[in-house]
């Protein structure tokens, strides 16, 4: 659970569940909530999905998922895996025999969907394999691709047809004595998915993935997956989570970390709170966030920062920033370190000046934390 005995509002307790391996990554029990995206360049193309998969790294992904359909994807796979510095998920639809040569070809887990994956018997063969190449497994289930039989049952996809869903596909792989498994529950409406995933949370202990699929753009995908996830994750509900979104992987990792971010499940880089500029701005509040966001993209160290255009809420915020500047006026501004007003910088220098300021103090909570070490 998050911790502030301070401010026990803010605290969230976290659903107990198993803890399972993705490669070196855990996912479940303690461990952090991990942020996953998927690649989505043609898998065949091996130098396009490494490059993309090393960006969505950069920026911070633990774990990246790729489409396998065929076999030149699964063929382009082992090289994939080779260069990758972060576990790969292969995602299999149809044919079993993919996910095989996928576990073959190195893959961490295996992302299946019991809609659409075979009988048992094809199951147990990818458990099989699963098991011989010390692949974890997700069982994906999607309100859009459920079996034909709870279709016919419940007569829409709905939150018991889902859960029903996972559990049968849980209780195959247990019973082939199979139990590094996380699930998901998707669906593309919100209130769905929340509900389904609040029925799976009480009905297994198994690491819970949460998504909101085929969520939409940046702008209306990013919207949507916040409600639908910040609502789960504040509840406690979620050990990994992908933002699916019809724009470049690197920005799902990013409206990730930021959903995570703003409920203080995850902390990396700069956290920038910045107001929406009013006539009383002493400077370009827009476009020095959109600057200040751009430049700091490197930064790995937690750290907040707040820019605010004027002296109403200015200094309130600087007080609870680690770094913070403020407008007032006649083309300067006043810098904070740690909460305390500390010298005045002119607009026209304090992007880099800010940007300085941050790399320093970076530098120094990571010398501080090796010096510990």
């Amino acid at each position: 659970m998050t911790h502030n005995p301070i401010r026990p509002w803010r605290n969230i307790e976290r659903r107990r569940s198993r803890r399972i391996m993705v490669g070196t990554v855990p996912v479940g029990g303690d461990a952090p909530i991990t942020v996953q995206t998927m690649t989505n360049t043609i898998t065949s193309d091996e130098r396009a999905t490494v490059e993309q998969v090393l960006r969505a790294a950069t920026a911070g992904a633990d774990i990246v998922r790729i489409s396998t359909p065929d076999e030149a994807s699964t063929r382009a796979l082992r090289e994939i895996v080779r260069e990758s510095p972060v576990p790969i998920v292969a995602d299999i639809h149809f044919h079993y025999r993919r996910a095989i040569e996928a576990a073959e070809a190195g893959a961490a887990c295996l992302r299946i969907n019991p809609g659409n994956i075979g009988d048992a018997k094809r199951v147990a063969e990818v458990v099989r394999a699963a098991k011989d190449h010390g692949c974890s497994i997700r069982i994906g289930v999607n309100a859009g691709s459920l079996e034909r039989h709870l279709l016919d049952k419940y007569g829409e996809p709905c939150p018991e047809a889902m859960v029903e869903s996972g559990l049968d596909h849980i209780r195959l792989l247990q019973d082939n004595d199979f139990h590094e498994f996380k699930i998901s529950v998707k669906a593309s409406d919100v209130f769905l998915a929340a509900a389904a995933y609040q029925q799976l949370a009480d009905a297994t202990d198994a690491p819970i993935h949460l998504g909101i699929t085929e969520a939409g753009g940046l702008m209306s995908g990013t919207v949507k997956s916040a409600i639908g996830l910040g609502n789960l994750l504040w509840m406690g509900i979620g050990d990994t989570i992908r933002v699916s979104l019809s724009a470049d992987p690197v920005e799902e990792v990013k409206v990730g970390y930021e959903i995570l971010k703003s409920l203080g499940l995850r902390t990396r880089g700069v956290q920038i709170i910045s107001c929406p500029s009013c006539a009383r701005q002493g400077f370009d509040v827009i476009r020095t966030v959109e600057a200040l966001e751009k430049r700091l993209e490197h930064i790995r160290t937690p750290i907040s920062l707040s820019i605010i255009g004027c002296v109403v809420n200015g200094p309130g915020e600087a007080l609870m920033t680690d770094i913070g500047f403020t407008g007032g006026g006649a083309g300067a501004g006043m810098v904070y370190l740690a909460g305390r007003q500390s010298h005045k910088m002119s607009n026209a220098e304090m992007i880099d000046h800010i940007v300085r300021l941050v790399e320093e103090r970076a530098a120094e909570i990571e010398a501080a934390k090796e010096a510990a070490e």
